[in-house]
């Protein structure tokens, strides 16, 4: 950088700051000012370059199984290879993530923990009246990681064929329908609750701790169906222990082109999307979000890592942290209307 970028940075368009005289011994003082800055920025620069020099943590909000935890895995896997150094997986599961995202946030901002949020990110603020920390402001957003919709899941023995027999179903059995989701406030529960508002149907929402315990009671029958992460229904669909009749996007998926959308099933103008993205602490040096986020974009970039994505119904989706700086700033005006819309709250 020129000394007269580095002028301009500190004192605006002037070249000198107010009061200096060319020469004198407040231009010496300015030198070493710049000089200091000029430092300072050679070793962050080198800080990003030795980036990382221990094991790299991602925290995984849910329990061992599920969508996310298969995901984050995944990412840790290549991650680990590329960048030879353990990344390592940290389940925090709880409070439909408040727990796991709170550890992160409170986390020295030095880039070695992150966390592997969904769209919840974004609804829990509505939900719970006292979240113990602010989704913008006290986290360093690094990549968007991939979209998905959410599949809608049947046990096998439930006598419908596709989204307008559910419906029929659920018209002619009143709140006894029962639905599970990973928990209160998660994002399947948010996309029933938003079918529920745009037609006449009511449901019965069973919650648990998780996707993957909520996964083994659809599989077992006691549950009817759920909206869930192609992550995690699509491994039991491939194996007939689940039968999936639609997804949530507003057009089919790439990913898995062969189910309708809930739109072109009897519910005009139904859309919600899943998406999986990595945070960081906020204050963790710019070189540093720089250097994760171009790692982060190679594994995603990954041919093999594209297509295992792909085989799980997630379409890889790395951004610029700008980026998805300002995909979360729209989520949560979304999500704000959606809640309110929807009715959907702590029970």
């Amino acid at each position: 950088m020129k000394w007269e970028t580095l002028d301009r940075a500190v004192y605006g368009t002037n070249q000198h700051p107010p009061g200096a005289r060319r020469g004198g011994g407040n231009m010496r003082r300015v030198v070493g000012v710049n000089l200091g800055i000029a430092m300072c920025l050679a070793a962050c620069g080198a800080l990003a370059q030795n980036f990382p020099v221990k094991p790299v943590r991602i925290v995984s909000p849910y329990p061992p199984g599920g969508g996310n935890d298969t995901l984050a895995r995944t990412l840790a896997a290549k991650l680990t290879e590329n960048l030879g150094q353990q990344v390592i997986v940290d389940n925090r599961p709880g409070a439909n993530t408040i727990i796991g995202t709170e550890y992160a946030a409170r986390s020295a901002p030095d880039g070695y923990t992150m966390v592997l949020v969904p769209n919840v990110l974004a609804i829990n603020p509505y939900l719970y009246p006292k979240i113990p920390y602010d989704a913008v402001k006290d986290f360093a957003p690094i990549t968007l990681v991939g979209i998905s919709p959410l599949v809608v899941a049947l046990h096998p023995s439930v006598p419908v064929k596709d989204m307008r027999g559910l419906l029929a179903l659920a018209r002619s059995r009143p709140g006894q329908v029962q639905y599970g989701s990973s928990g209160i406030g998660s994002v399947g529960h948010v996309g029933v609750s938003l079918l529920q508002s745009m037609t006449d149907v009511k449901l019965q929402h069973i919650p648990y701790k998780g996707t993957a315990p909520m996964l083994v009671d659809v599989i077992n029958g006691q549950l009817a169906f759920t909206f869930g992460s192609a992550l995690g229904t699509m491994p039991h669909v491939k194996n007939g222990r689940l039968r999936a009749i639609a997804v949530t996007s507003a057009k089919r998926s790439p990913a898995l082109p062969d189910l309708p959308t809930i739109a072109e099933s009897g519910v005009p103008g139904y859309e919600l999307i899943l998406w999986y993205g990595l945070i960081a602490p906020a204050g963790v040096p710019a070189d540093i979000v720089s250097r994760l986020n171009g790692e982060i974009g190679n594994v995603l970039r990954d041919p093999d890592i594209r297509t295992k994505l792909a085989n799980q119904g997630v379409e890889a989706r790395p951004s610029t942290p700008q980026e998805f700086t300002e995909l979360i700033r729209a989520e949560l005006k979304k999500f704000a209307k959606v809640v309110k819309q929807t009715g959907a709250k702590v029970e």
